[in-house]
């Protein structure tokens, strides 16, 4: 099998690794990837939402199957052309990708699909975000209702920030807040089938504590050894095949990857957002302990032949996955500064998202979050143990990363 992957960030470093270890591949091509990528596949240089030009690439290289990375080319569409170029790609057409393209459009078909959720509003004015704020009161949940790169939604107890954001970005959708741990659930989808794969938590906060600005992610683990056993039973039924289920319906089938981001509240499960693609750092952290042939279930994904599939398999243990991320993120994050990744312990890998190559043909960083290091070991304790020991050595000036990620659920304890 001939695989192409479109992205050029952590995730699809992650998903080249993974891809690449399947014994039915015999290649692996990413455009435009980094330069980590470039270690185990053949990179292409592509604008990466232009639907044409990925199609052309993909004929050109005779692709078995094209992986659509980033949530911007999907909702974009670039799917949609590979399809109409007779390619087989996991990915959801542009008009699915709404899930995740538009906060209003997942709440209108959670809504029809009977899902549970923050109660929510739509505001485009002043006066009705302004409304949706006194009506829901603090703790405030402020969202973008377009794609915000994993940035536009700001949680506080201060109105006036809830509003200058809401002012900012309107379109906005203004929901209740949700009490309880957070929990990321992805699911492989062919338009009918759903298969989810084990639930990891991410950590959104910029620092330790959860403390500063909401940014992409900045570190994740799994499994969740203080989850309810029945989860990933009850968000199949409640959460995601109704979701699956109401796309076809309105002729929209869900070919790819929904990601559920859940928050285990007092009052049970509850819908925080839905995304169209693999979740980053999360995949960082899961990808390692799959053990189910990665592209194998693309491809059947991609074909409608999920059903036909066997049971995912995992392996023992855990991982965890902390994110180093560049001086000034995530407001104004620095590039070009000289990245040193060292030999790293047995058990943990780098895997690049922000890095690029100078015009000495030297590894400088390039965006926010630079890169991940994942630690892999029998139990949470020790994968912990092993990703800080791996990114300790790793030199970028000015660097920060969080120290706390699965502390908690190391040490036993409920959440994060």
């Amino acid at each position: 099998m001939r695989v192409l992957i479109i992205g050029s960030g952590g995730r699809e470093h992650a998903l080249a690794l993974a891809i690449a270890a399947d014994p039915a591949v015999d290649e692996v091509h990413v455009a435009p990837g980094n330069p980590g990528i470039a270690e185990i596949a053949t990179l292409h240089p592509i604008d990466q939402l232009d639907g044409a030009a990925v199609a052309t690439l993909a004929a050109g290289l005779a692709a078995d199957l094209v992986v659509v990375g980033p949530e911007a080319p999907l909702v974009a569409g670039v799917a949609d052309a590979v399809r109409e170029a007779g390619i087989a790609v996991f990915g959801p057409s542009g008009a699915a990708a709404r899930i995740e393209g538009s906060k209003a459009f997942a709440k209108e078909v959670m809504a029809a699909a009977g899902v549970p959720t923050a109660q929510s509003r739509n505001c485009s004015t002043q006066a009705e975000i302004e409304a949706a704020l006194d009506e829901f009161g603090p703790t405030y949940v402020v969202k973008d209702d377009g794609l915000a790169a994993g940035k536009g939604v700001v949680v506080t107890d201060d109105r006036s920030l809830a509003l200058e954001h809401a002012l900012r970005c309107a379109p906005v959708v203004i929901e209740e807040f949700l009490d309880g741990p957070e929990v990321s659930l992805f699911a492989i989808c062919d338009g009918t089938e759903v298969r989810p794969l084990r639930p990891a938590q991410d950590f959104k906060r910029a620092y330790d504590d959860d403390a500063g600005p909401n940014t992409g992610g900045m570190g994740a683990y799994t499994p969740l050894p203080w989850a309810p056993d029945d989860l990933v039973t009850e968000v199949l039924a409640t959460v995601l095949q109704p979701t699956v289920d109401e796309l076809r319906r309105r002729g929209t089938p869900f070919v790819g990857l929904l990601y559920a981001g859940l928050a285990l509240t007092a009052r049970g499960i509850r819908v925080v957002e839905f995304n169209a693609r693999f979740g980053d750092p999360e995949t960082q952290a899961l990808l390692p302990l799959l053990r189910t042939p990665l592209a194998t279930l693309l491809a059947a994904a991609a074909a409608g032949t999920l059903a036909g599939q066997p049971e995912l398999e995992w392996a023992d243990g855990a991982a965890v996955t902390v994110v180093l991320a560049s001086q000034g993120y995530p407001e104004s994050p620095r590039s070009g500064d000289p990245l040193i990744i060292p030999e790293l312990p047995q058990g943990v890998h780098a895997v690049h998202a922000g890095t690029a190559l100078d015009d000495q043909g030297r590894l400088v960083s390039a965006g926010g979050r630079v890169l991940a290091v994942v630690g892999s070991g029998a139990d949470l304790g020790a994968a912990r143990e092993l990703a800080y020991r791996g990114i300790e050595r790793i030199g970028l000036d000015g660097s920060f990363y969080r120290r706390d990620i699965g502390t908690a659920a190391a040490a036993a304890t409920v959440g994060s």
